[in-house]
């Protein structure tokens, strides 16, 4: 696999996104070239996130991987969405990336180096940041979030009607990570307290509010159950973005920027698309009467500073990006000689921490899916791997066992509703011609 010639090059482009991705291709190129000197005395390239193998080198199948871009035609053929990219990394090597389709339906083809809303796939940045202030002395899993953030001593769980009161125990830093403090999210379901965030629209991250109002605005609104009593999707990760802020003393952007972005090179995730990258920023699908309708892609949040930074869903981000992040983890904490996180650390973020009665999860999870401190983890057929996604149907999956990287990112709305995410991961395990979890006993 090579990036010495660049397929951006070769595509059709509409007027005046041609012009741009034209002057960004010519960079992408400049920076290979020079990239490839530095590759002789440095491992893999920046530029396209890891370094590459071939399958045979890591112990997959190369017809099988092959399969994997056909299939996901199949979904843009049948209008089920209108663009996939895929990437799989084994032993820190990338050996399958792919993207086909479009980014902007008939006009602008879908490129491997396309920046995606990431939403949801922003919570694993926040929990890492929250794990790092936990490394450095600045706070502890079982820190109480009313220490921090004040307004939080107030919570009181919801009863009825206008009924509530106080809580068994203080919401801590642990429960926030965990999805069991007791908030949720508004937009998922149905619950009294769910009308009153629909009500109070806190998630909204252009209405003028800052992360502390957020936040505040949050601790106002009662919570479905004690904490630790419930696993429930929710806001709680926006919190740990407020939480990362009070006790570092940095804005969320200038954390992530600084102790995560800049040290794993990844140069493109923010909280909005950069002027000279909207030409690469993909648009958003969804099923209509007549098909799929699609939105401007430079006509929404994404494309101007928000009012506040989304700890739970405020990134955007490209593959070659996130593969360094995701890659990382799976070293336990360390890339290219640069460490984020302790091995324990990691270790304990990808352990699930939720007792039989709160599982499975049910968010888009099997049955043997419980949580962690940041992460779905698995327990049962393929325990220890690890994942989560964002809303626009960003999907990624980390197995220590066979030490993959999968991802598979479309942007369709509602999550996950065109299919992909279940027809890619058995593609990727049916291609592994060695396999350490059977190897091991099938452990």
């Amino acid at each position: 696999m090579s990036l010495s010639q660049c397929d951006v090059c070769t595509a059709p482009r509409a007027t005046g996104r041609a012009a741009r991705r034209a002057a960004h291709c010519a960079t992408r190129l400049a920076v290979f070239a020079v990239a490839s000197v530095l590759a002789l005395s440095a491992p893999g390239l920046v530029a396209q996130g890891l370094p590459t193998a071939t399958p045979a080198e890591v112990g997959m199948d190369a017809e099988a991987l092959a399969r994997i871009g056909p299939a996901m035609q199949t979904f843009i053929d049948e209008g089920r969405t209108a663009g996939v990219m895929t990437m799989v990394a084994r032993d820190g090597r990338i050996v399958h990336w792919d993207a086909r389709g479009w980014a902007v339906l008939d006009e602008d083809p879908l490129e491997r180096d396309d920046v995606f809303r990431i939403y949801s796939m922003t919570k694993p940045v926040t929990s890492v940041a929250v794990m790092m202030l936990v490394e450095d002395g600045l706070l502890s899993l079982d820190s109480e979030v009313r220490e921090i953030i004040p307004a939080f001593g107030d919570v009181e769980v919801y009863v009825d009607g206008d009924t509530s009161r106080p809580p068994d125990r203080p919401i801590t830093i642990r429960d926030l990570l965990s999805h069991t403090a007791g908030l949720t999210y508004g937009l998922f379901g149905t619950t009294p307290v769910d009308s009153l965030y629909l009500a109070t629209a806190p998630y909204d991250i252009v209405n003028g509010r800052g992360l502390a109002e957020t936040a505040d605005a949050l601790a106002a609104l009662p919570i479905l159950d004690d904490p630790g009593d419930l696993w429930n999707y929710s806001m709680a990760t926006d919190v740990l973005g407020r939480v990362v802020e009070v006790v570092s003393g940095m804005s969320l952007e200038t954390f992530f920027a600084e102790r995560i972005f800049a040290p794993l090179g990844m140069e493109d995730t923010a909280f909005e698309v950069q002027e000279d990258d909207l030409d690469r920023f993909t648009a958003v699908y969804s099923p209509g009467p007549a098909g799929l309708v699609v939105s401007d892609p430079l006509d929404g949040p994404f494309t101007r500073a928000p009012s506040w930074p989304s700890g739970g869903g405020g990134l955007v981000s490209d593959a070659s990006d996130y593969i360094r992040f995701a890659q990382m983890l799976l070293n336990d904490g360390e890339l290219d000689g640069v460490r984020i996180l302790e091995e324990e650390t990691v270790r304990a973020m990808r352990t699930n921490i939720l007792p039989d009665e709160l599982m499975p999860i049910g968010v888009l999870g099997g049955p043997d899916t419980g949580f962690g401190l940041g992460f779905a983890i698995e327990t049962g057929e393929r325990a220890g791997t690890y994942w989560w996604l964002g809303a626009a149907s960003t999907h990624f999956w980390i197995d220590p066992v066979e030490e993959l990287v999968m991802f598979v990112w479309t942007q369709y709305q509602p999550v996950a509703g065109s299919g992909v995410h279940l027809a890619f991961p058995p593609l990727v395990y049916d291609a592994l011609v060695e396999s350490n979890r059977e190897e091991a006993g099938g452990r």
